[in-house]
């Protein structure tokens, strides 16, 4: 009933699967580039005429609106970024490079093991992974242990599996890792699109946001910094826009947000992001989550009545993304197949080789849905598996 809402849907016959890489964006987001670039196109922040001030008052709207949505506590605490990847990248590099260990989960995205990587961490120096059991969920007994054995820790964990669609309880892992005075970032790639999170309720130190998962324009993301942090980040880098004042001597920095912005931003993506979350607020998270799993539910329904099917896990604590294989298939070669029939979906690793190679598997077929999916995509897609898997099998 929400397919009305995205353009996408009347310009395109495929049924869209593939919500975890980067989700549709509805007419509201796409009209406000067209906007920005046909009516108001200016720099924020330095021109003093009307255009100008229209762009930094639409840009600095979309922060308070950003901050509203998450409820962080003060419009400094967001701080807008290309995007997640560049959200872990600046917090580890500015930030978090000192910390003697620095923990993660065994469902890390690559960008959050990565950045730990180029800082000549490896596991047991300076890098500790949380185990998960055989169902993927977090040993929360061996996160303590890890925690006992390097109090003040660096804990850094995705809050959504982009992979297998595993949730972590946020709120149990920062109230623990506080305990042992570690500080903590959350990588929210996946989560505005799904659930409503609050900076309050979860008590997290960072959150990093991606806005074209979340309906928004790509390009775009932030990171909340809890603003007792605020004057402990370094600027990730400098230039234009941050500058307090400058000689030939020296620099001075702006207060954040200002200080961790260099350069032009994203504009249009910004503004187009805070209609992304005004367009979840229209639609609210009680009608996405009910529609999410009642669709959920029958996509696993659906799909575990074809044979030879292989999960990696089981519903509880899930939202978004399944992943499974075929018993001597090649997930490739179903993805090929299922593409010609004008299903999207994404096969392989999908940026966590290496809960893949904890599994013994090269990757998945990873299905991806969102609040606008329904029966009848669920539907086509079974009917393309049934074919794909006849032709692999004939």
């Amino acid at each position: 009933m929400f397919k009305k809402d995205f353009k996408y849907f009347e310009n395109s016959d495929i049924v869209y699967l593939d919500n975890a890489a980067t989700t549709q964006k509805p007419v509201d987001v796409v009209s406000s580039q067209i906007e920005y670039y046909e009516s108001y196109c200016s720099n924020t922040h330095r021109s003093n005429f009307g255009d100008a001030n229209k762009a930094t008052q639409n840009f600095e709207n979309a922060r308070k609106t950003l901050k509203e949505f998450i409820n962080a506590s003060k419009n400094e605490e967001i701080i807008f970024t290309k995007g997640v990847t560049e959200s872990i990248n600046f917090i580890a590099s500015a930030y978090a490079k000192d910390f003697k260990t620095v923990i993660i989960s065994s469902l890390e995205h690559h960008s959050n093991i990565v950045p730990w990587h180029m800082q000549n961490r490896s596991l047991g120096n300076g890098l500790e992974v949380v185990k998960c059991d055989n169902n993927l969920d977090f040993d929360m007994h061996h996160f303590e242990e890890l925690l006992k054995q390097n109090p003040k820790a660096f804990v850094s964990i995705t809050h959504i599996s982009n992979a297998f669609g595993k949730i972590h309880n946020i709120q149990e892992i920062t109230q623990l890792a506080h305990k042992y005075n570690a500080v903590v970032m959350i990588d929210g790639a996946q989560s505005l699109a799904h659930t409503r999170v609050d900076m309050q309720e979860l008590d997290v130190d960072f959150f990093a946001i991606s806005a074209h998962k979340t309906f928004g324009p790509t390009g775009v993301g932030a990171i909340y910094i809890k603003e007792e942090y605020l004057k402990d980040v370094n600027a990730y880098q400098t230039g234009g826009a941050t500058i307090n004042e400058v000689d030939f001597n020296s620099s001075t920095l702006l207060d954040s947000p200002y200080k961790f912005e260099a350069g032009t931003q994203n504009i249009a993506g910004i503004i187009g992001f805070a209609k992304a979350l005004e367009y979840i607020n229209r639609v609210g998270y009680e009608n996405i989550e009910l529609i999410e799993k009642d669709v959920f539910n029958y996509l696993n329904e659906e799909l575990s009545k074809l044979p030879n099917i292989q999960f990696y896990n089981d519903l509880e604590n899930c939202v978004g993304s399944r992943s499974f294989n075929f018993k001597g298939l090649i997930h490739d070669d179903v993805g090929i197949l299922v593409d010609k029939m004008k299903i999207a979906l994404r096969v392989g690793h999908h940026c966590a080789q290496p809960i893949m190679k904890q599994l013994g598997i090269k990757g998945t077929i990873r299905v991806s849905i969102s609040f606008y999916n329904d029966y009848s995509d669920v539907d086509k897609l079974i009917i393309a598996l049934k074919k794909a898997l006849k032709m692999l099998e004939d």
